[in-house]
């Protein structure tokens, strides 16, 4: 399973009105759960919050990675948002972020599995300056895969 596999165009939003992290996460959430990727939305919110409160999940130049692992999740996915203003967020360079990938990832063993193959191989891609250049100006699904290519 790579990233570029499960990128799912109803689960991408590049121009985000949120202005706070939890409308980021409510926007998200509901791109997934309209998508069936979750099945309960104040489930999985919950979960979410859960492990937000456990550490950061702002890697830094601009991109939080929230997630968490729930019992609400049908299946695997990542919902990506961008923002047009930066929202405050816990943050590793103490700088706010405007561009989002939430996870959504089953409780079982395989899921975990999954879902920390997924983040080592977006954490490699954001690492690279062509990919966070290309997904910092995408203005299309077809250009957000591109960045991932």
């Amino acid at each position: 399973m790579a990233v570029r596999e499960i990128l799912d165009q109803r689960v991408i939003d590049l121009d985000m009105e949120a202005k706070s992290k939890a409308e980021v996460l409510e926007h998200l959430a509901q791109l997934l759960k309209n998508a069936g990727y979750i099945d309960d939305l104040s489930g999985y919110l919950k979960d979410v919050y859960i492990r937000e409160q456990e550490g950061i999940t702002g890697i830094g130049n601009h991109v939080a990675i929230p997630h968490g692992k729930s019992d609400s999740v049908e299946r695997v996915g990542i919902a990506i948002g961008r923002t047009k203003e930066m929202i405050e967020w816990e943050s590793y360079d103490g700088e706010p972020s405007d561009l989002f990938f939430l996870f959504a990832v089953p409780s079982d063993s395989e899921g975990a599995r999954d879902h920390l193959k997924l983040i080592s191989e977006l954490a490699a891609k954001l690492g690279n300056n062509k990919t966070m250049e290309k997904l910092q100006t995408a203005k299309s699904y077809e250009e957000l895969l591109e960045a991932f290519a």
